[in-house]
Formats: structure tokens, C-alpha cells, sequence
């Protein structure tokens, strides 16, 4: 696998390139009025669209993206500036519009994140505008409509970027024509089947870069192109930026590419059958091979360097420490090992340093602690050994990662001033800190360790995430830790589950009113339901798991509901007694359907931006999901769930359980619930795990169970159920073990076969729509008549297409990598 990124000089190029690359509005005062026809082109265009905001969650970057300035569409506005556009003003000084100011025609054309949505077809009314030079239309939704070949009438353009609008199919021939262009962006998304919306034929791929001789930017990410990257390349004697990213492409790169010597960037990752060498470097050159060359250090411009996933081993040439511009290093995921060379503490002007996933062993160098610009610093995942130098502690630090290493001794800072230290992650270390004046901490996670005793009454001093998960801390949990400082005001995740802490849950914790998780699962805990979380406004996550809770969750002047809850886990207690029927009724954010909203994307304890970094901190735990224990890495806010498995609760199960129309695991396994199984359950659509087993549930199954056609784990077994398993529905998917010990049960799956009945179903009433006595309601009697078994198969088909689908879109999709 050929996998490497090299950004160089990133800022210089923006600067470089701007003067091809105005788009901003121009309203010049050397003309009187826009030029007739180019108003009413104009209008004509933009009566083409609706205007809706794009919705991209759908659609993904599989492969990173390093070069965000070119791709982040949350790096711009997004408005309808179309929308805004009227017949009585001059076009000139519409928004997104440039005109030249001696002809009074439209040359510029800037409508990216502009909302357009609707199909651009070959006729559209931007074709007339033959004036145009700069045309950017990236980031709207046109509807998987392929890209029109008359954009090769426009032979003016220098500029053309068409990236990440929903665009499909083969990029057009005529694309070559374009003899003028300085810049072309056609980058793509990836559909939810992992496969490139865009696609361009080698033949295509050759003749764009042989006709497009004065590039400076060629970026086409993600789109499809199956081919070798021709020699011809080397001719593009302007490039400055080349990315290639997920591209499919094959062969050998050809080494001659990193002799262009205005190259400032090379994008090329995610191109798993290509291969090729880094050459040897002569001063002020421009950049895989298996061993970094020592003429490396010759590229003294570099300003950027990122070899991630480039199957490197071998130890760092110490002419590393001559690329003194460096601002960011980063050779994530390789095999290098030996020691860290002392030489990088002479890269002083180094934003971020990232070697994490190699082999590298020894001390860190305590030359580090004079890099006094460093913001980034991650070790994670290597041999490391020793004590962490104390002198890292110095640099203006937002994230520390040193986690997965074999560190040893104590981190004493008793007499340092940390006040630009935010974030630091000790995960999975063996270190014993003091951190007493960590007054600017944002971020603490030590979680994994070995560190015992009481927690420190003073820990929570200015903290948004508090994470002491998987070590040895006993005793009580200290009330006064969350009133200490401003942490009540700050805190947001705060994590204290597999430890060994005892007595209750500090009511004091009702003062962090930002309080969004609260995992104090595996302890040994013993209190009643603390019905005072309820108060906490912003309260997604509660995880009570395994430890010695008793007694009900439910009191009728105590009881007001989870508004905002998103998970909860109650498992493994003693909690007991019924629940009423409207018991979920005021669980807001479960109520409402997923509508693709961007906030459900998101993770917990996200952190966004900490003084202009990205802080990329997101919170993880291990949940039981489909009949098994994982561990979820960033956990979505999408994974909506409830737990209450193992537990004494008995009555019936709360019909009004059928409102969360959002849940997609729902665990009641092991408790005393007796009854009918709610037919309500049926209007979860978005379900996929429900256990319900080891209970004393009766009656039939009920029919509607057979709409969940998100439904991949099921499990009924172990209770008192009775008559056939809903036969041609989705309920046919599971195997026997869902239905097993339920003696009364018949079905395909089971031993006892359905004997073959005639007797029809009686049309209940409207009085008894809701619910009947065995789980039917009068629509799906009419349903089933209706449609009958082999529409309900066909039906099932396309459901279960439906509901694998969704899963991969929406859990592996766009979010599984980590940016560094």
C-alpha cells in the first residue's frame, strides 16, 4: 500500500494562490448598471433551484481529508445567497457575484454552501454567461444529476470547483477543453455504499492533464479513477497542490512529480494498489518508500510533513532537526522504532508533534520541552518507557496524548504553573501525577491506570471532562469535588465507572448544571434511584450499571422524566418494583424521529475548537448491545438506548415505552415483568436490538413486531409466550434461539410446528385500536388481509435491504476515522 500525504508550506500557498482565487462580490463604481442579459441569465439561474440546506449525513470522506481549507465545507458560511438576489438592484453587487468593472459582465461566480438543491442540466441558463472565468458551485445538493459537458463551453474559466455538490456518474471529456484553468476541484463524496459518486476513465484522466498545463490546484478526492497516474504529471510545471485521495488509483507514482518545484502539497492516501519510492533529495527540492532518506533534512521549506499509514519502519534520520520551519510533524501509524532523536527539540517553531502506532522506544527526549510553540503532542501507542519528563509540563500543551506506552515512576509538578495546559490524556499509563496546579486543565483523562486511594477533594478545579475510569480509587466519592473551583459550572463527561468507589451518589453534583454524561458503572455503589438527576437540563448519559442500586426509579411526586436523556443504563442492581404505563412519556429526545439532524452525528464530550485547535477528545464506553459487551469508540449521540436488564422490576412493561420512536437498543432481559409484550413496540422504527428475555411475559407475539425492519438482534426467550411466531415478516430472520423455552410457541423455527388453522381474526373495533387483549389492533388485521404474505415478503426484502444499509451509513460511514 502506497499511503502518503505531504502538506508543505500550506499558508504561503493560500497566500500564493489568492490572486486566482477572488470570489468575493464586487460592486464597482466604474459602471452604471450589470449588462442586460447577464441579469436575466442570472435570474434564469437561479429559478433552476429550491433552496434548502444540504443534508450530507448520508454521504462521507472514507478516505481523511489533511487538506481542509480546500474541503471543510463548516469552514464557510452557509446561506441561500441566491435568495437574496432582485430584478431592481444591479447584478453586480449581488451576493457571490464578480464582475469585470469595464465590460460589465459576470466573470465570477461564488455560490458555494448557497443551498442550491435540484438537478444542473445541460440547458441550464449558467452556460450563457460565457464571460465567466471563476466558478465555484461546492458544497450544495444537485441531486446526483452528472456534471453537464457544456462547462467546456466556458473557455474562459480559471477556476472551476464543483466539489462535494452531488454530482454522480462520469466526469465529462470536455472537461479537457478547458486550457485556462489555474485550479480545478471536482472532489467527491463516497454514497453510503462506499463506492465514488464521480467517476473519471484513464483516457480522460490523461487528457486533462496534458491540456490543463497551467495548474496550480488539482484536487480530485474520492473520485473514481482505476488507473495509473500518467507520467505526464511531471509537466504540470505550476502545480502547487495534488490531491489524489481515495482515487483508486494503481501502479507506480511517478518519482518524477517530486522534482516540480513549486509542489507545496501531495494528497495522495486511501490508494491501496499503488506503490512507489521517495527519491533522493537535493536542497530545496520537493516528497514513500520503507525508510525515510537522510537527504530528507535537505527540504529546508518544508512547513508542513505528514507520512501517516505509510508502512515506514527504521529509526529517524537525525536531519530531521534541519527542517526548521516545521510546524507540524506528524508520522502517525508506521512501524518506526528506536529512539525519538533529541535533534526535534531544534524544530522550534513545531505546532504539533504526532508519532503515535510505532515502535519507537526509550525516554522522551527532555530536548522537547523547548518547543515552546508545541500545542500538539502525541506519543500514543509505542514502546516508550521511563518517567515523563517534567519539563514537558513548560510548552504550552492544549492536547497531550500518551497512552498505551510503559511509563513509570511519578509525575511530580508540585511547583509548575500549568496555565495554558487544556487538555491532557494519560490514558493507559503508569504514572502517578499531582496536578494540583492544573488550573487551566479542560480535559483530564487518566483512565486505565493503576492510580489508588480517595480521589483528591481538589480535582475538579476549571475541568470540562473528568475521566478516572479502570483504576483502583476507593472510598467515597467526595461531594466537595464538584463544587471546588468552577468545575460545577464546566463540567460536561464525567466518568468514574470500574473502580472501586462505595457509599451514595453526592447530591452536590446537581450544581454542574452542564452535567451531559454520568458513568459511574462497576463500583460499589449503594443508594436509592437518584431522582435528583432529572434536574440537570443537559443530562444525555447515566450509567448506573453493576453496582448495588435498590429500590423503585419511579415515585409519584419525585418522577418528572429525562428530557434530554440519550442513554441509560440501570443493569445489574437491585432496583425493583412496577413501573406505570406513561413511564417514558416525558422522555423528550427519545420521542422525536431522527431527521439526519447533524447534532445526532455528533459525540459526547466532543470539545470543538480550543483556543484555534481542534481538540479531537471524544468520549467512549462499553455498553451491551445485541446480546454481547462492546466497547463503543466515540459514542454517537445517535446510539440511543435503555438498560434495565438483570434487575427485580415486575408489572408490565409501559406501553408508553412505544413513544421513544428514536431507540435503537432496548434491553429488559432478567426482571419479573409479567404481561402481554406492549404491541406498542411495534412504532419503534429505528430499533434493532430488543431483549426481553427471562421474564414472565404472556400471550401471543404481536403482529407489529413485525414492522421493525431495522431489527438485527431479537431475543424472547425464557418466558411464558404462546401460539405461532408471526410467520413471512421480519420475525423469519431469527433463528430458534430468540424464541427458545417458551413451550407454547409454534413457528418454522421451532420444534413445534403451527398446526394449520382457518379461523378468521375478528375486525375489532376503533374502541380497541390502540391495543387488544392478545396485541392485535384493528389496522394490522386490515393489513394483513390486505396485503397478504407473498406483497409482506417482497415488502420484508426491501426493509431488510433497508435496515443493513442504514446501519453501515450511519455507524461506519463518515465518522470512523480520526483526524490528527
Amino acid at each position: 500500500m502506497f499511503y502518503f500525504i505531504l502538506l508543505v508550506s500550506f499558508f504561503c500557498t493560500h497566500v500564493s494562490c489568492s490572486k486566482y482565487s477572488n470570489v468575493s462580490t464586487t460592486s464597482s463604481s466604474l459602471i452604471t448598471s450589470c449588462l442586460p442579459d447577464q441579469t436575466t441569465a442570472l435570474l434564469q439561474f437561479k429559478a433552476e433551484f429550491a433552496f434548502v440546506r444540504p443534508n450530507f449525513t448520508s454521504y462521507y470522506y472514507l478516505c481523511p481529508r489533511y487538506d481542509n481549507a480546500y474541503y471543510d465545507a463548516d469552514a464557510y458560511e452557509s446561506y441561500p445567497k441566491m435568495k437574496f438576489w432582485k430584478k431592481d438592484k444591479d447584478c453586480c453587487s449581488w451576493d457571490g457575484v464578480t464582475c469585470n468593472t469595464k465590460t460589465g459582465k459576470v466573470v465570477g461566480l461564488d455560490l458555494s454552501n448557497s443551498w442550491l438543491q435540484g438537478p444542473l442540466c445541460s440547458n441550464s441558463s449558467l452556460f450563457k454567461l460565457h464571460g465567466l472565468r471563476r466558478i465555484n458551485l461546492s458544497f450544495n445538493n444537485f441531486s446526483f444529476s452528472t456534471i453537464p459537458s457544456e462547462f467546456g463551453q466556458l473557455s474562459r474559466l480559471t477556476q472551476l470547483n464543483l466539489s462535494f455538490s452531488m454530482f454522480s456518474g462520469h466526469i465529462p471529456s470536455e472537461i479537457s477543453f478547458l486550457t485556462h484553468l489555474v485550479s480545478l476541484n471536482l472532489a467527491s463524496f463516497l454514497n453510503y455504499d462506499a463506492s465514488s459518486l464521480l467517476h473519471l476513465g484513464r483516457v480522460d484522466f490523461e487528457n486533462l492533464i496534458q491540456n490543463m498545463t497551467n495548474l496550480r490546484l488539482l484536487a480530485l478526492h474520492q473520485v473514481d479513477i482505476l488507473s495509473s497516474v500518467p507520467e505526464s504529471l511531471a509537466n504540470l510545471s505550476f502545480l502547487t497542490t495534488l490531491s489524489l485521495g481515495g482515487c483508486n488509483l494503481r501502479g507506480k507514482f511517478p518519482e518524477n512529480v517530486f522534482q516540480l518545484h513549486k509542489l507545496r502539497n501531495i494528497i495522495v492516501p486511501c490508494n491501496y494498489h499503488l506503490t512507489g519510492f521517495l527519491p533522493e533529495f537535493q536542497p530545496s527540492k520537493a516528497l514513500s518508500g520503507h525508510v525515510l532518506p537522510y537527504t530528507l533534512g535537505n527540504l529546508a521549506k518544508l512547513t508542513y510533513l505528514a507520512l501517516q499509514s505509510c508502512q515506514f519502519s527504521g529509526e529517524l534520520p537525525s536531519s530531521l532537526g534541519n527542517l526548521t520551519r516545521l510546524k507540524a510533524l506528524s508520522l502517525y501509524n508506521n512501524s518506526f522504532s528506536g529512539q525519538i532523536p533529541s535533534i526535534l527539540g531544534n524544530l522550534t517553531k513545531l505546532k504539533a508533534l504526532s508519532l503515535p502506532i510505532n515502535g519507537f522506544g526509550g525516554q522522551i527526549p527532555t530536548s522537547l520541552g523547548k518547543l515552546s510553540e508545541l500545542n500538539i503532542l502525541d506519543l500514543a501507542h509505542n514502546n516508550l518507557d521511563g518517567v515523563v519528563p517534567s519539563c514537558l509540563l513548560t510548552v504550552p500543551l492544549i492536547e497531550l496524548f500518551l497512552s498505551s506506552n510503559q511509563f513509570t515512576g511519578s509525575l511530580t509538578i508540585e511547583n509548575i504553573s500549568l496555565s495554558q495546559l487544556e487538555t491532557s490524556h494519560l490514558r493507559s499509563t503508569i504514572i502517578q501525577p499531582s496536578i494540583r496546579k492544573w488550573t487551566g486543565l479542560k480535559v483530564l483523562d487518566i483512565s486505565e491506570n493503576h492510580f489508588g486511594g480517595t480521589i483528591p477533594k481538589w480535582l475538579g478545579s476549571s475541568l470540562e471532562i473528568l475521566n478516572v475510569q479502570g483504576n483502583n480509587f476507593n472510598g467515597s466519592i467526595p461531594p466537595e469535588i464538584f463544587t471546588y473551583g468552577s468545575m460545577h459550572n464546566t463540567l460536561r463527561v464525567l466518568d468514574l465507572s470500574h473502580n472501586q468507589f462505595q457509599g451514595r451518589v453526592p447530591q452536590s453534583l446537581i450544581n454542574c448544571s452542564k452535567l451531559e454524561v454520568l458513568n459511574v458503572g462497576h463500583n460499589q455503589i449503594s443508594d436509592t434511584f437518584p431522582f435528583w438527576l432529572q434536574s440537570l437540563p443537559e443530562l444525555q448519559v447515566l450509567v448506573l450499571r453493576s453496582n448495588n442500586f435498590f429500590g423503585r426509579i419511579w415515585h409519584p411526586t419525585k418522577y418528572l422524566g429525562f428530557a434530554k436523556l440519550v442513554t441509560i443504563d440501570l443493569s445489574f442492581n437491585h432496583f425493583n418494583g412496577s413501573l406505570p404505563s406513561e413511564y417514558f412519556r416525558n422522555w423528550g429526545y427519545m420521542s422525536k424521529a431522527l431527521d439526519g439532524n447533524k447534532s445526532h452525528m455528533e459525540y459526547f464530550g466532543q470539545l470543538g475548537k480550543v483556543s484555534g485547535f481542534s481538540i479531537s477528545y471524544a468520549y467512549s464506553m462499553r455498553v451491551m448491545n445485541k446480546g454481547s459487551e462492546m466497547e463503543l469508540w466515540k459514542v454517537l449521540k445517535l446510539f440511543i438506548s435503555i438498560d434495565l436488564s438483570n434487575n427485580r422490576f415486575d408489572g408490565e412493561i409501559p406501553s408508553s415505552i412505544g413513544k421513544l420512536q428514536s431507540l435503537v437498543m432496548l434491553n429488559l432481559s432478567s426482571n419479573n415483568f409479567t404481561g402481554i409484550i406492549p404491541s406498542s413496540l411495534g412504532n419503534l422504527s429505528e430499533l434493532e436490538s430488543l431483549d426481553l428475555s427471562r421474564n414472565k411475559l404472556s400471550a401471543r407475539i404481536p403482529q407489529q413486531l413485525a414492522n421493525l425492519t431495522f431489527l438485527e438482534y431479537l431475543n424472547l426467550s425464557h418466558n411464558t409466550l404462546e401460539g405461532p411466531v408471526p410467520q413471512g415478516t421480519q420475525l423469519d430472520t431469527f433463528s430458534y434461539s430468540s424464541f427458545e423455552g417458551n413451550p407454547g410457541l409454534c413457528g418454522s423455527q421451532l420444534p413445534k410446528k403451527c398446526e394449520n388453522t382457518d379461523t378468521p381474526i375478528p375486525f375489532l373495533s376503533k374502541d380497541h385500536e390502540e391495543e387488544s387483549e392478545n396485541g392485535f389492533t384493528w389496522k394490522v388485521v386490515a393489513m394483513g388481509y390486505g396485503c397478504g404474505f407473498v406483497v409482506g415478503a417482497v415488502i420484508g426484502h426491501v426493509t431488510l435491504s433497508r435496515r443493513s444499509s442504514w446501519f453501515w451509513r450511519s455507524f461506519v460511514g463518515r465518522y470512523f476515522y480520526r483526524l490528527w
